[in-house]
């Protein structure tokens, strides 16, 4: 396996970038049958990717062997028709163990997220990614947030790097991506992929796509992948019409409503994928569950987003 494949089906998005949630049954443990309905659903909806156990899939919180099998189930769920990407994280050593799990259960491959609790410098950051690239062929997409921010000079030392491809921004700040961006295409030939990977990332994906970042991730579309589609299209047609009612009415009040809890962005996704008729169960600690106000009030917001949908029609 070359990073070619995988980079090629990524660069032209034909969807929205799916991060399915991890479902649990009643007693807490994986339920893989459900995980299984939710992933072949999403793909089947118009999905370009799956990207399993990531961030909305609860990686923190899966032992190395449920992290396996869901990947697994994942990869049986999408039947080649995209490719499935999975998490890796935590220290380096740790990193490329679930990286070498991933691999071994078929995965296209890595989003490596930041690096557990340590702030490090940007020397100790590239020997991180580099160490868990060189770790299997699965081709790499470094996920910029939190602890782990790079300089535009680590950048181009990460975009030199074999088996590295892209890098997903979960931080926002645009400055500082335009000089990434642009550090890049002077110093590294080829193509190398950005990822807006904001929660909630159409709301910010006008401004991203000014700096021709087309990818985004969308947690929206694991409960409500109608609206996120209609989006994702509106946005690559030009049909402003469409983004801005989208925005409106749907996206900033659901953004508005996720910032009343912390880890909403996760259980909040989790609560409406349920409200849509697939019970895949609560998030683990330390996350929480919404109250039931909160509950109602998504409930709310869905129903304006489809609405809003008839009314483009």
């Amino acid at each position: 396996m070359t990073s070619a494949p995988l980079a090629a089906r990524l660069d032209i998005p034909s969807g929205p970038l799916f991060f399915p949630v991890t479902a649990y049954g009643p007693d807490g443990s994986v339920d893989l049958d459900t995980y299984r309905t939710h992933v072949r659903r999403g793909v089947e909806a118009g999905a370009a990717a799956v990207f399993a156990c990531c961030g909305t899939g609860e990686f923190h919180a899966l032992t190395p062997e449920e992290f396996e099998a869901c990947v697994r189930v994942a990869v049986e769920a999408a039947e080649g028709r995209v490719p499935v990407v999975a998490g890796a994280g935590y220290g380096t050593a740790l990193a490329v163990r679930y990286a070498r799990l991933a691999e071994s259960a078929g995965a296209d491959g890595l989003l490596a997220m930041p690096p557990y609790l340590v702030v490090a410098g940007q020397e100790g950051l590239l020997r991180h990614y580099r160490e868990l690239a060189a770790a299997t062929a699965l081709p790499v997409i470094v996920y910029q947030r939190d602890n782990a921010v790079f300089t535009p000079e680590t950048v181009v030392e990460l975009a030199r790097t074999d088996g590295i491809i892209g890098l997903k921004d979960g931080l926002g700040d645009l400055d500082l991506m335009q000089r990434v961006i642009s550090a890049v295409r002077c110093e590294v030939p080829g193509d190398f992929l950005y990822f807006n990977g904001l929660p909630t990332a159409e709301q910010t994906q006008l401004a991203y796509r000014a700096l021709g970042v087309t990818l985004y991730s969308s947690a929206v579309f694991c409960f409500a992948p109608e609206i996120a589609l209609a989006f994702h299209q509106a946005l690559r047609n030009g049909d402003d019409s469409v983004v801005e009612k989208l925005l409106d009415g749907f996206y900033r009040p659901f953004v508005e409503l996720r910032a009343q809890g912390r880890g909403y962005a996760v259980a909040l996704v989790k609560a409406g994928v349920r409200l849509r008729g697939l019970d895949v169960g609560e998030v683990r600690p330390p996350l929480h569950e919404p109250t039931g106000d909160h509950v109602k009030q998504l409930a709310e917001v869905i129903e304006r987003g489809y609405a809003l949908l008839e009314e483009a029609k």
